[in-house]
């Protein structure tokens, strides 16, 4: 029977809501996105734990480390315990804007802000990335053999400094975002594994909802309706990888102090039809990864405009009653 390899991926962040009051700020901040709000019920990274384990699935969880620097590694640490615990595979996830808000110096130079990986030298990006990787292994996190980078926001650059901190695998490609002028096969959108630099890109899963432009398949973003039927058309179609995308948080409502409905149910959709069709659509990791790799891109997936409709209209009564 044909299977195609589905990576449920999720972006483990935690954020202040701003720069300012950080160490104030940070606690209640730590426990929404890790645990969810009390008031509101717990639907934060651990349930998403919870259900993957209680579904026997397999998911990989980015986690973004650098707020430790700032804050200490014990939060990082009761991060990836509980990822383990539940039997979930760790990676590395780099948001830079924590960068100068270290208490000890990652680089020589800190100071602006800057949101993207891509807006850092190849210098910056090797010291970066292999501050992130330690800090996870030093928490307990094992191995780290794949990164990504926070908002998508890299570049060729990137992928040469996660080859000399010996990561195999990346997956910043996101053909929505930067993928396109990353320096990447230039002129060309990269929809399924490639080999470059070193390194095995495994770019997100994008898909033309007939609206003209490309989405990548998001939990937030995505409905099942139009989560299955990518999956379907991509098994027929006999591609190498399937590239999901979440986030600790997206249960939760945009202001993280209840549940989102709409969000749990389509999660737990998502959960069952992962485990009554795993021999189709097993779940899995980057640890122990055969890379699969293609020499001729593929058409980009499709999904009809009616399945769009359904979703939009998911979005708006979360929008009018989150």
């Amino acid at each position: 029977m044909p299977k195609l390899d589905v990576f449920f991926t999720v972006d483990v962040e935690i954020w202040c809501n701003g720069w300012h009051d950080l160490d104030a700020r940070f606690p209640q901040a730590f426990r929404n996105y890790v645990y969810g709000n009390p008031n509101g019920g717990e639907y934060a990274l651990r349930y998403k734990l919870q259900q993957l384990r209680d579904h026997g699935l397999l998911g990989v969880f980015f986690v973004e480390p650098l707020f430790a620097t700032r804050f200490g590694l014990g939060p990082l640490e009761e991060i990836i315990g509980l990822i383990r615990e539940h039997g979930q595979e760790v990676q590395e996830h780099l948001h830079t804007e924590w960068v100068c808000e270290s208490h000890q110096p990652l680089i020589e130079k800190a100071q602006p802000r800057r949101q993207f990986l891509r807006q850092f030298t190849l210098q910056e990006q090797t010291a970066l990335i292999g501050a992130g990787k330690e800090l996870i292994e030093h928490a307990g996190g094992g191995v780290v053999n794949a990164f990504r980078a926070g908002s998508f926001g890299f570049n060729r650059d990137s992928l040469s400094a996660m080859a000399v901190n010996g990561i195999r695998f990346d997956s910043s490609y996101n053909s929505t975002m930067f993928g396109p002028d990353s320096g990447v096969m230039p002129g060309q959108d990269v929809f399924e594994p490639i080999a470059c630099d070193g390194v095995y890109e495994y770019p997100m899963t994008v898909y033309n909802d007939g609206s003209g432009k490309l989405r990548h398949v998001q939990l937030a973003a995505c409905s099942n309706l139009e989560l299955e039927g990518l999956l379907q058309q991509s098994l027929a179609a006999g591609r190498k990888s399937f590239m999901m995308l979440s986030h600790n948080f997206e249960l939760l409502n945009a202001a993280r102090n209840r549940a989102d409905p709409i969000m749990i149910r389509r999660f737990a959709r998502m959960c069952r039809f992962f485990a009554d069709n795993r021999d189709r659509f097993p779940l899995r990791g980057f640890h122990d990864l055969e890379p699969a790799t293609v020499v001729t891109q593929p058409p980009v997936l499709t999904s009809p405009r009616w399945k769009t409709g359904h979703r939009i209209v998911q979005q708006a009564l979360r929008r009018r009653y989150g």
